[in-house]
């Protein structure tokens, strides 16, 4: 297994969220297409970012603390019909628990416990981009420096320039989401 940290989050032109796991002791990355709650949620934890009132990643980690259980690591452990498989591992009373899971979902449980993410050999052979086929992947994507919510205004403004209201009011209505999240 690959020890991998999280190296950033995208959003795709098709308006997909992403989460970019690199290897630790190497140059490969894995990009993995995720949803968009999930996307915000790893945010928040990457951040620190405490809610008032506690998501669905923050009341399963309650349950496991007030059950006496930890997350010991993450594992994406297989890709199958481009889906990705993940499995949580959690240590209770000594004994060892394997929970099957979206990557998405664990990956944003183990931020926020700052637990170790693995991913199989095999996984990363099939899905992951050198770093040199990842950067001309991301030179396609906004600036990965630039927050989410200047992205979406910045996708907002393209959007109204070329008159895709549809698209204009989805992202107006993302920002609104996240504006009120931040305050």
């Amino acid at each position: 297994m690959i020890e991998v940290k999280i190296n950033g989050l995208f959003m795709t032109q098709s308006q997909a969220s992403g989460v970019i796991l690199k290897e630790i002791d190497g140059n490969r990355t894995l990009p993995i297409i995720i949803g968009e709650f999930e996307a915000q949620s790893i945010a928040l934890g990457l951040e620190n970012i405490m809610p008032p009132r506690p998501i669905t990643h923050d009341l399963i980690l309650n349950i496991l603390d007030a059950m006496m259980a930890q997350i010991e690591r993450v594992i994406i452990s297989d890709l199958r019909n481009n889906t990705y498989y993940a499995i949580i591992q959690i240590r209770r009373r000594g004994k060892l628990y394997e929970v099957d899971a979206r990557p998405s979902d664990a990956i944003a449980l183990a931020v926020r416990q700052n637990v170790q993410i693995f991913v199989e050999e095999e996984v990363m052979r099939k899905g992951a981009y050198s770093a040199e086929e990842f950067q001309d992947i991301e030179e396609q994507q906004s600036d990965p420096q630039m927050s989410q919510l200047e992205r979406l205004k910045k996708e907002l403004q393209e959007a109204v320039e070329n008159e895709e209201y549809e698209r204009a009011a989805k992202i107006r209505d993302d920002i609104k989401r996240l504006e009120s999240r931040q305050q």
